[in-house]
């Protein structure tokens, strides 16, 4: 398991105004800050590692074409690359597409007390969880991976997704509902004593 660490916000803030000046430079910048984690997410949405890199390279093509004109990102650098990278993949693949989550390792972030995610792994077995996760509908997988797996805020999934927060909030809570109720079988003994 791995945890991507995302570039800090203030850097952020100073990229976009590069970029907006025209800065080639803050293109270099942002392509080492977010390949990572843009590579991350079109991988888990296609299952292919060289169409990955083949829409993550997209990506900042069309994000030093956009340097210093208008259709440079404006307010959310993060977001605008994502949204990018989900245009490009639903180009390749169309705009539902159910992930390929054979290692559900690679996008669960590491353990925290808190996370919904650590929640689940202790209390159930990884196979079970990936069976689940097969289970979701394409946006249920899709709202998971971006809010615990990218830590990407509501808003920012919003965005990216083209819905409204609410509609995020929403759609996450019943991504969650419909994971849990997957995972609990009232004939499992172990589930029982693991929710208490």
């Amino acid at each position: 398991m791995f945890l991507i660490v995302l570039p800090d916000i203030t850097t952020d803030d100073r990229l976009l105004l590069q970029l907006q000046r025209g800065d080639e430079q803050a293109v270099i910048a942002a392509y080492e800050r977010y390949f990572p984690p843009l590579y991350q997410y079109a991988r888990l949405k296609t299952g292919d590692s060289h169409l990955a890199q083949d829409i993550v390279s997209e990506v900042f093509v069309r994000l030093l074409e956009s340097t210093g004109k208008h259709s440079a990102p404006r307010l959310n650098l993060r977001g605008w690359l994502f949204r990018v990278a989900r245009h490009e993949i639903a180009r390749s693949y169309g705009s539902v597409i159910q992930l390929p989550l054979t290692d559900v390792e690679e996008w669960m972030p590491a353990p925290s007390e808190t996370n919904p995610e650590n929640i689940l792994g202790d209390a159930f077995d990884l196979d079970r969880v990936r069976h689940a996760l097969r289970m979701l509908t394409a946006d249920h997988q899709e709202v998971l991976i971006l809010r615990f797996g990218q830590r990407l805020s509501v808003k920012e999934t919003a965005d990216l997704m083209g819905k409204s927060e609410s509609a995020v909030k929403s759609l996450l809570f019943r991504a969650l509902e419909t994971l849990r109720s997957i995972l609990i079988d009232p004939l499992d003994p172990h589930a029982e004593a693991a929710n208490g």
